[in-house]
């Protein structure tokens, strides 16, 4: 079957534009590009146009953040009990599970913000098309970096 232009008409009838009706295309006696049957154009241009979002704004929801706080929570008590208590030879692997465990929560967190459009500060936005500066890139990293570094040093003086 092939697709052919649509033809309304029934029994082989065609309509014409005669006296008043209407043309194929539409109306034809339009005023200032306004029709009979809309606003006059006073109406039109006493009121300033607004633009409304009608999507709502993307934010992290409560069923989004509990798992990611509560993963860090527990990550950090595991990682900061065995560090401040030294439980033995067993806190060091109970400190850098905890270690872990907060480091994923970390990024599950970053993940979801990123999904809903936030950005880290000084960071452009995703999809803007920018190019982020490298000395923020570059301080993040070390703030990382220094971090890691420390937790790293701190459980192996638990040893």
């Amino acid at each position: 079957m092939e697709a052919s232009p649509r033809d309304t008409a029934h029994d082989g009838e065609q309509h014409t534009a005669q006296d008043g009706a209407l043309s194929t295309d539409g109306p034809d006696a339009t005023t200032g590009g306004v029709t009979d049957d809309g606003p006059s154009e006073a109406e039109l241009a006493a009121e300033p146009e607004v633009e409304v979002e009608l999507r709502p704004q993307r934010r992290l929801r409560i069923w989004q953040l509990a798992p990611i706080v509560i993963l860090a929570a527990v990550g950090s008590l595991m990682f900061a009990f065995p560090l401040a208590f030294e439980f033995g030879d067993g806190g060091a692997v109970v400190a850098m599970l905890g270690l872990l465990i907060s480091s994923c929560a970390a990024g599950w967190g970053m993940m979801a913000a990123r999904r809903v459009g936030y950005t880290w500060p000084g960071l452009p936005e995703r999809g803007s098309g920018r190019r982020p500066d490298w000395r923020v890139v570059s301080a993040y990293t070390l703030v990382v970096a220094g971090a890691a570094v420390l937790a790293v040093w701190r459980v192996a003086r638990l040893r």
